[in-house]
């Protein structure tokens, strides 16, 4: 089922809109810039659904950050629209800056509405704002509507800034219909069953909610119903705390349960500590790759966890992490965050130890960032907090971790996300860290920059290179194991090279260096 498009052949009678005006409304366009063209926007979705009668005229138009601005603008416009509104998150901002400017140059006429977490704070201060005509700020579901139809019958609010007022659950329209026929065959499908979240940890947003408001359960399944019976299998729930209810989490595992097929993925955002029996039985049941948990911890430090109001048990955190890598087949996706206030190198290297030693498949480090809204900033002057001005803002140092202690965490962070976290390198990362993986990959990560200077654009036959060097040159002692460990990954990896051809020993190269050096482009085409 594809998303309706505008239609001038509808008649006008289904739009409030003055005699005085035009003969027919004009046209919106729900307009977003995503990570990936697999992301799908839930967001837009939502308001799409809300628009009511003003929906046959409106049109959903997804981009990715990759495209050029004036290639956007230049669909946008194709459609001739008289409003646009676009979703503005932290990892769009300065591309969505662009698009915007872009489009009040060539099209001033047309009026641009932004909403989104990005804009919903600090909002006068950014020069996105200063150029759109209106924002809406907070969950815009039903104002996006309200705010269309003012425009369209000519009494717009004499304000640009707005504050959505909060909706309840119960009166809005849910967007699932909406999934088009290639969403569910190509993309990710998001979906909640609750909204809001009941704990207060500074860093993230959703600390400001009040407490999480589950929607209808029955309504809420009759809509995934729908999307099965479509062909869907991809769902990943966006709810903050998903095992918050148990009742409620164990009716929504049961309904997937029942309908599990090979292609059938869920993911799930799950409060480690929280796992009742009942619920363990259940996720037993599920079979090998139909289950994603994707669980915060953070930081086990308690002093640091204190500093940021989060409740933890951390003994039950890990007892429950264990537990789940050994008894359930789900791929756990753990997260830690370095930089928060009063945190050291020495506190995070001991919680990244302890939570590689509760075995999850990945350990995703985050840097701080800061989210505009987030309680964070309170910490701001008492621990010299310093943000990076510019997106993802994220942290640069504080009174306890040096700028460049931080870029070195950032290196380990990405080398360790293309290690350890890709799964390319299941058999050979064991046999490389010892009971102290964190200085272990620190050792490899510096070794790795100062051959390379690179952290990113490397290909994966020279990471395995690099890998098996460093091990010579660090642990020389293991370094005949995790060859064989190395040969065991590598031709997993199915690359087209032969193991034999790889350079496993830091012997030094000599290279040759052509004397046409500055002719090497012209000579590949003529080759």
């Amino acid at each position: 089922m594809a998303v309706p498009t505008c239609n001038p052949e509808l008649s006008t009678s289904k739009v409030l809109i003055d005699s005085n005006n035009s003969q027919y409304p004009p046209k919106i366009i729900l307009a977003t810039l995503n990570a990936r063209y697999f992301h799908t926007s839930f967001g837009l979705r939502y308001l799409y659904a809300n628009l009511q009668e003003l929906q046959p005229f409106c049109q959903i138009k997804e981009f990715i950050i990759q495209m050029r601005a004036l290639d956007i603008v230049e669909q946008i416009l194709a459609s001739k629209p008289s409003i646009v509104g676009f979703g503005v998150y932290i990892w769009n901002i300065v591309e969505t800056t662009n698009v915007v400017n872009l489009l009040k140059v060539i099209a001033p006429e047309v009026k641009v509405i932004l909403g989104g977490p990005e804009v919903s704070y600090e909002t006068e201060q950014q020069a996105i704002v200063e150029c759109a005509d209106y924002v809406l700020t907070g969950p815009a579901d039903i104002s996006f509507y309200q705010l269309c139809k003012d425009i369209i019958n000519q009494t717009p609010p004499d304000k640009k800034v707005l504050n959505s007022k909060p909706v309840p659950l119960e009166d809005l329209a849910l967007p699932y219909e909406y999934y088009t026929d290639e969403d569910l065959e190509k993309r990710l499908l998001y979906v909640e069953a609750s909204r809001g979240c009941p704990f207060k940890c500074e860093f993230c947003l959703s600390s400001l909610d009040k407490s999480s408001v589950p929607f209808e359960l029955n309504n809420f399944l009759d809509q995934m119903e729908v999307l099965y019976q479509r062909g869907a299998r991809n769902f990943k729930f966006i709810d903050r705390t998903f095992n918050l209810n148990i009742n409620t989490t164990m009716q929504i595992m049961l309904f997937f349960l029942d309908k599990m097929t090979d292609d059938l993925y869920l993911h799930f955002e799950v409060v480690p500590d929280h796992l009742p029996r009942k619920l363990k039985a259940l996720l037993s049941q599920f079979p090998q790759n139909s289950l994603q948990f994707e669980i915060g911890i953070q930081t086990f430090n308690t002093d640091v966890q204190a500093n940021i109001n989060r409740k933890q048990n951390n003994d039950k955190s890990k007892e429950n992490l264990l537990w789940l890598r050994e008894n359930t087949s789900a791929h756990i996706h753990a997260d830690l965050i370095f930089g928060l206030p009063g945190e050291t190198l020495e506190t995070f290297k001991d919680s990244f130890n302890q939570l590689y030693h509760c075995r999850p498949h990945e350990i995703q480090m985050g840097i701080l960032k800061r989210l505009k809204g987030s309680p964070i900033i309170r910490h701001t002057q008492a621990f010299d907090l310093r943000f990076n001005p510019l997106p993802p803002f994220d942290i640069l140092s504080t009174d306890r971790v040096s700028f460049n202690t931080m870029q070195r965490v950032n290196r380990f962070a990405r080398y360790w996300d293309m290690i350890g976290n890709s799964g390319r390198f299941k058999n050979t990362l064991p046999y490389i860290l010892s009971e102290k993986p964190f200085d272990d990959f620190m050792a490899i990560t510096e070794w790795i920059f100062s051959k390379t200077g690179q952290i990113h654009k490397i290909n994966l036959k020279k990471l395995f290179e690099l890998i098996s060097q460093a091990v010579e040159a660090l642990f020389p002692e293991k370094h005949q194991v995790v060859i064989s460990k190395i040969e065991i990954d590598y031709k997993a990896s199915q690359l087209k090279s032969i193991f034999s051809g790889l350079k496993l020993y830091a012997v030094q190269q000599v290279e040759t260096v052509s004397k046409n050096k500055a002719l090497k482009r012209q000579q590949q085409h003529m080759s």
